[in-house]
Parts: C-alpha cells; sequence; structure tokens
C-alpha cells in the first residue's frame, strides 16, 4: 500500500522551495525526518534544521541534480541515494545528475544513528558521515519525502497551467500526464511554476510494489571515470605550487623522539623544510575519531614525491620510551579519559593479560535464569576458547590529504569518511574558528573503518601551516600498516552445559580484548536459553586501534558461530536444524526482555540459505560450513562449500541469504555482498598483525597476507528477502558470518576444528 506522510508537524516545515534564476526550482529538506516520527519527536528538534539541508533541483530543462551528502567510499551511495528520490520523482534516470556535496553540516547534515554502550540508540543529528552501515538506512524518508513532495508540488502547477484537476494528471519518466487531452510536458515546463506553489501539507509516498527505479541495477554514476583514470580520489589531487610532505613516526608503539639530524637531508634537492612537529598540540581534547598513536613526528617537506622519500632515508633519528599517556576523549558529546600504558608490548605478552585477565577482572553484562547451578548439575560441558589477532586495514589507497591553509583560511582536500567531525578537530589545531575550515570530500580508495580516524588531515592541515604552502601529505603503505589504526585482537570463551537427556541447560560467553571487548551480549543467544551468562573484559594497550569493517562482529560471530556447530555436533543435531529449533524458542517463548534481534527475520534467512543451497544435498567431494549473524541492523546466513587439496582451501562456492530490507539497487547490493564475502574469507584464512617490543612485523604485503583472485570463491549466489521493510545496513553485515561458515566447512574438510584466526596459519598447528 502506499503511505500518506505529512511535510510538517506545526510550523515546524521539513520542506522548503524557492526559484532558480534559470527558470527551475529548488527543494530543501531535512535529512532528520523521519515518517515514523512522532510530533512529540518532532518538537524535540531546533528549528534550523528544518531550514535547509539537502536538496534537490529541477532545471527548466527537464534535468534533476541531487547533492549526494555522505562520502563515498566504494558503497555506491552517490548512486543509490538519487536513486530514491528519482523514484518517488517518477523521474527518468537518465536525466538525473549527481554531485557530491562539500562539508556543510547545516544545508547537507544527516542523522548517523549510533548506539554507545550503555545507551538506547539515537541519532546523532548534523553529520556528514561514511560508517555503520547508516547512509540508505538515516536518508531513506527524506529522500522519498523530498522526491514526492517535488512530485506533487510540479502536479499542482500542471493543474493550474492547463486548468485541470490535479487527480487527473499522472506522471512518468519525468513527464506530467493529462491523458483526456492527450497533452504532455516534461518537468521543466512547469518547474518556475512549482517554486511558487505551497508546500503540500502531505503527500503520498508510492506502495513498493510500483516501484521502478528502487530494485532495479543502476551503473555507479562515477563508473565512466572511474575506468578512464579520471581524478576522483585524494591521492589525484594537484595544485599549483604544492608540495609534498611525508613523516617519520616512531618504528614502534610505546616510543617517541627524542632527537633527529636533519642536516644531509636538508641539503638535498628538492627539499624545503625538516621540522619536528606535534600533531596534537598540549592538553587537546581529541574527538573519538582523532585517534593516532604518535604525535611527535619529522616531517619532511619537498617538491617532489621521490624527492621528499629520499630525504626521508637520510634522516637520523633517536627514539626513547614514552611515558604513560592518558588522552581526553569526547565521543558524541560523552567525555572519557584513554589510557595508553608506557612499555613495549608483544603479541605473546599481551596474549598472557589477556588470559589473566578472563579470570580476574571480568564484568557480568547479562545473566538469566540460574546459570552457575545448571553447569554444577551438568552432565557433561563443552569449553572452547577462540582468539583472533590485530588487523590493518590495508585501503588500497594510503593514507593522504591536501592542505592549504592561510591566516584567513584552511582549505583541505581529501578521503575521509568523518568529515563534518574533523572539522573542529583542525580548527582547534589550527587556532581559528570551524567557519574558516572548508572541507572537500574525494571519493576513497578504501575504508573500512579506516578513514573514520583523521589524524592525517590535522597532520596534514598543521604542516601546510607550518610551511606557509600549499602541502600534499602522503602516507607510504609501511606508515599506514606501522601506526595504527588496528583492529583490536580478541579472544571469546564459550561453555555449554549438557545434561544427561542431550539437552543444553546453560550457555556461557565470556569475551575479551585489546582494548575493548568484542562482546554483544543481548544478541542471539541470547532469548533462546534458560540459562545465560555473557561476561566481557579487557585490557590497556598503548596500540591505537579503532573500528574495522562491522567492528567487534567481525570476529564474535565466527566464535559464536563456530561453537554452535560444534555443540550441535556434540548433541547429535543437524547445525542448522539446531539453530532453528533455538529461534523457535527465541520466537515462541523468549528468555527476557533486551533481546536486540528480530526471532522471525533471523530464522527467516536462515530459512531461506537452507533453501537455496539444498543444505541436506551437498555435492559429492564438497564440504560444507553454515553461520548465521546480526548486525548493523541486518540478517546474514552463509553456506560454504569447499575443498582442501595439497592443504590449500579452495572454496568452490557460497550460498549468501540477506535480509537488508528493500534493496535500493540491485548490483551494486550484489557486488557489496560479493566483496564482503571475498573480504571476510581472505580475513579468516591469511590475515593478521603481530607485535615484537612494540614494532609491528608486518608491514606491507610480502608479510601481511590478503586474499589473492585466484583463491577468491568460484562462485557467490546472493538471495535477498523480499520483505518490503525499509533499508537497513548492507556495508558490514556480510562480512563477520562468511568466517564462522568458512572453519565450519574447513572442519567437516579436515576434521579438525580451528580456534585461532588466521586459519591457514593455524591449520597444522
Amino acid at each position: 500500500m502506499s503511505q500518506i506522510v505529512k511535510t510538517k508537524f506545526g510550523r515546524r516545515s521539513f520542506i522548503k522551495r524557492s526559484a532558480l534564476a534559470t527558470g527551475g526550482f529548488a527543494i530543501g529538506f531535512s535529512w532528520l525526518y523521519s515518517c515514523e516520527q512522532t510530533p512529540k519527536m518532532v518538537l524535540e528538534l531546533p528549528d534550523e534544521w528544518f531550514n535547509f539541508n539537502g536538496y534537490l533541483k529541477i532545471g527548466d530543462n527537464g534535468v534533476v541534480t541531487i547533492m549526494s551528502p555522505n562520502p563515498e567510499i566504494g558503497q555506491n551511495v552517490k548512486t543509490s541515494m538519487p536513486m530514491i528520490v528519482a523514484e518517488e520523482l517518477d523521474m527518468d534516470w537518465a536525466k538525473v545528475i549527481v554531485e557530491q556535496a562539500p562539508l556543510d553540516t547545516s544545508l547537507y547534515g544527516v542523522p548517523f544513528i549510533s548506539k554507545i554502550a550503555g545507551q538506547a540508540e539515537a541519532p546523532r543529528s548534523g553529520m556528514q558521515i561514511a560508517g555503520g552501515s547508516n547512509s540508505i538506512r538515516s536518508s531513506w524518508d527524506a529522500l522519498r519525502l523530498a522526491g514526492a513532495t517535488a512530485k506533487d508540488m510540479l502536479l499542482q502547477a500542471a493543474a493550474d497551467m492547463w486548468a485541470v484537476a490535479k487527480d487527473e494528471l499522472s506522471t512518468e519518466n519525468g513527464y506530467v500526464i493529462h491523458q483526456a487531452s492527450g497533452q504532455k510536458e516534461h518537468y521543466g515546463v512547469f518547474a518556475a511554476a512549482a517554486s511558487e506553489v505551497a508546500v503540500p501539507e502531505e503527500v503520498e509516498l508510492k506502495d513498493p510494489s510500483a516501484y521502478k527505479i528502487i530494485g532495479s541495477s543502476k551503473k555507479n554514476v562515477d563508473g565512466l571515470k572511474i575506468a578512464t583514470g579520471q581524478p576522483l580520489f585524494g591521492i589525484d589531487v594537484m595544485k599549483e605550487g604544492m608540495k609534498i610532505a611525508v613523516m617519520i613516526h616512531p618504528p614502534a608503539f610505546g616510543m617517541t623522539l627524542k632527537s633527529f639530524n636533519a642536516d644531509n637531508a636538508k641539503q638535498m634537492p628538492g627539499v624545503v623544510d625538516v621540522f619536528q612537529m606535534d600533531a596534537y598540540q598540549g592538553d587537546t581534547q581529541n574527538s573519538g575519531f582523532d585517534i593516532a598513536a604518535f604525535r611527535d613526528l619529522v616531517v619532511i617537506v619537498a617538491d617532489t614525491t621521490w624527492q621528499a622519500m629520499q630525504a626521508k632515508k637520510a634522516v637520523q633519528c633517536e627514539w626513547v620510551e614514552a611515558d604513560d599517556v592518558k588522552t581526553k576523549i569526547s565521543f558524541f558529546g560523552r567525555v572519557s579519559y584513554f589510557d595508553f600504558p608506557k612499555g613495549l608490548e608483544s603479541t605473546a605478552t599481551q596474549h598472557e593479560k589477556l588470559n589473566a585477565a578472563a579470570k580476574a577482572d571480568v564484568q557480568t553484562a547479562r545473566r538469566d535464569g540460574n546459570p552457575e547451578r545448571a553447569f554444577r548439575n551438568a552432565d557433561r560441558i563443552i569449553e572452547k576458547t577462540y582468539s583472533a589477532p590485530y588487523l590493518a586495514h590495508n585501503t588500497m589507497e594510503p593514507m593522504n590529504f591536501f592542505a592549504d591553509v592561510t591566516a584567513e583560511k584552511a582549505h583541505l582536500i581529501g578521503p575521509i569518511q568523518t568529515p563534518s567531525i574533523m572539522e573542529p578537530s583542525v580548527a582547534a589545531r589550527l587556532g581559528m574558528n570551524p567557519d574558516q575550515v572548508h572541507i572537500e570530500m574525494t571519493r576513497m580508495g578504501g575504508g573500512f573503518g579506516r578513514r573514520l580516524y583523521g589524524h592525517f588531515l590535522v597532520e596534514a592541515a598543521a604542516i601546510s601551516q607550518h610551511v606557509s604552502a600549499p602541502i600534499k601529505l602522503l602516507y607510504t603503505r609501511e606508515d599506514d600498516m606501522s601506526c595504527g589504526v588496528f583492529r583490536p585482537a580478541y579472544q571469546a570463551t564459550y561453555r555449554a552445559a549438557i545434561d544427561k537427556n542431550n539437552v543444553v541447560t546453560a550457555f556461557h560467553v565470556r569475551a575479551g580484548g585489546i582494548p575493548e571487548s568484542p562482546l554483544a551480549a543481548n544478541r542471539f543467544p541470547a532469548g533462546a536459553y534458560d540459562n545465560y551468562l555473557a561476561e566481557s573484559y579487557t585490557v590497556k594497550s598503548n596500540v591505537t586501534t579503532g573500528a574495522f569493517r562491522a567492528p567487534r562482529s567481525n570476529f564474535i560471530a565466527a566464535a559464536e558461530q563456530s561453537f554452535l556447530d560444534e555443540l550441535a555436533e556434540a548433541i547429535g543435531k543437524d547445525p542448522v536444524d539446531y539453530r532453528l529449533e533455538l529461534f523457535d524458542r527465541a520466537i515462541n517463548d523468549p528468555v527476557g526482555d533486551r533481546n536486540d534481534y528480530d526471532a522471525n527475520r533471523y530464522a527467516e534467512v536462515i530459512r531461506l540459505a537452507k533453501e537455496k543451497s539444498n543444505w541436506g544435498t551437498p555435492k559429492e567431494g564438497v564440504h560444507r560450513g553454515f553461520a548465521a549473524y546480526f548486525c548493523h541492523n541486518s540478517y546474514v546466513a552463509d553456506v560454504v562449500d569447499l575443498k582442501v587439496e595439497n592443504g590449500q582451501t579452495i572454496v568452490e562456492n557460497v550460498c549468501v541469504a540477506v535480509d537488508c530490507g528493500i534493496v535500493v539497487n540491485k548490483d551494486a547490493a550484489i557486488n557489496l555482498v560479493e566483496g564482503g564475502t571475498v573480504d571476510g574469507i581472505g580475513t579468516a584464512l591469511y590475515s593478521g598483525l603481530n607485535l615484537k617490543q612494540g614494532a609491528p612485523q608486518q608491514t606491507n604485503f610480502d608479510r601481511y597476507r590478503l586474499i589473492r583472485h585466484a583463491e577468491a570463491p568460484k562462485a557467490i549466489e546472493v538471495h535477498f528477502v523480499n520483505n518490503g521493510m525499509s533499508p537497513t545496513g548492507l556495508g558490514e553485515p556480510m562480512y563477520p558470518p562468511v568466517m564462522g561458515a568458512l572453519a565450519n566447512a574447513m572442519y567437516q574438510a579436515t576434521g579438525k576444528r580451528l580456534y585461532q584466526q588466521p586459519f591457514a596459519q593455524n591449520l597444522d598447528a
């Protein structure tokens, strides 16, 4: 059914229209608007957010332009977001132009829906950010409303011009049609008049069954530019008078600069300056995305990249161990302190600390029933521990940023996922007001969370200010891999109590990490066992870590799903059927009221994967593994088919079932699922970063193993649940579960359970 939605509550309007000098019209719309908001929720929002946020323009030639506010990191939102507008507008997609919006949260700020520990999930207003698989989810209602309102105003303008009733008119492919008289004109004819039409009180949104653009496949709007090598990325930026900057940071976490000698470097051709710089001066209050292990740096500025890198080799540095560091952090308005203890840490000693914390420093996150009694009375107990190392993001495009800082303003251009968060950080470092900082977003050659942390943007700005010249800061691959920000190292122990009747009577998970726990206490299997205990612990470290594709879920999913398979085998049940039994309990008689998943949707995606993979009839010689997981509001189930030949894992096929609500762009969605699946398999099999006396032991691809083209699955089948629900996350949810499905398939192939990542390294251990 179609949906009638209001365009305003009281005096607060979500839409504002204006005329264009060309004879067209523009409508500004609030990205904060949700069709599900109550009047009370709306009244709690400031008035100014409802004036000019995002906008779409209709020219007198019938062409439509829409601004894309969110950074583009390959998730294809720059294509998918305007598709939503074009659908409700009934626009010809060939006549839609997409422009990347600059950073201006007063115009383009969108809600970023986040969940902070101890708080309910809530939208954080006024953001331009790519993270948390939130772009489409956050903007779905606002984009539909913008398109539907513009169409309604065009219809009213046409009705007035043709002197007919509005309900006699229809729209199609950017035209208004009056069937009775045969009149038909493109939107541009009515655009100027539409700018004078009052914004309607309410508009009708399409029923999903009527969608023509949403759910179809549209090519990337930047695809031709990417294929022909046009300058879209930050590393492509070239400006007149621009210098190149590179940096030297300590060789190990826990060390700092004592002194340096740059006499030889300064004499080399093209070298402009070599100097020491504190990237974050004094007792600066950082944002949660200013994470940087090394603040005291040596900077080399030269005319060319080659000259800067050669001079870097000529600088002699002396390093000493650093003291304890306490950093003040403001994360979405909550101020806290992060402790970075002194010392040169190694992977082995970190594991010892994790094991000690797991025994002595445990916090209870959830307890249902009496799990302790169930374990005391158990006929047998299964207990397994899983672990995974640090991971480097390894984006194809290393960190870089252009900065041109003068006394009046700072102009910055480059790849950043959090421009609206970094703007005040840059301003504070430069001693400027935020309105003096102008950030332009380029397309990113990979993000995966690494470019959430914009210290490299602050560094670029500080360097430009110091040398009074425009510069482009470049990280080498070794720089990027050895100075963080890494995926935390994790560990989790699972236990299950089984009685004499082969019934699981209690389930216990104790999960920890450096420096955060991966535990999601209220996710499945919470709600499916009478006796359930979830505990967590953490270990402090001076190694900087941060969000990595599907944070925390990227470890805990594989551990949980591997244990569930082993548990199903222990009680003699098919692993898929056992999961469905647990969901029957969670659906019909759930334990507790804090379960943060929809058990019906979870079970449905499992049934879809079971059906599409023909779970009960595997191909001869192929070994199968199953896993399912919920994160970023979406549900994914995987069946991995593989062989192990001569010690090599050959993935024949992966069948993926996904419930992410309405799929906006089918090709783009399939690409995201395929990419995340390959990425997850590669991570689980090969990737890991270890420390020795604070120094990362893998600093380039000769030691840090990634999946190779020939090792990717031979086929990936993607099936979407068609339930008509509003879109949820897709950039991250497919990444975690395939690791568990892979581990379970490898057990079927080898007879050996895998408890440590990377699997290939530990297969023969």
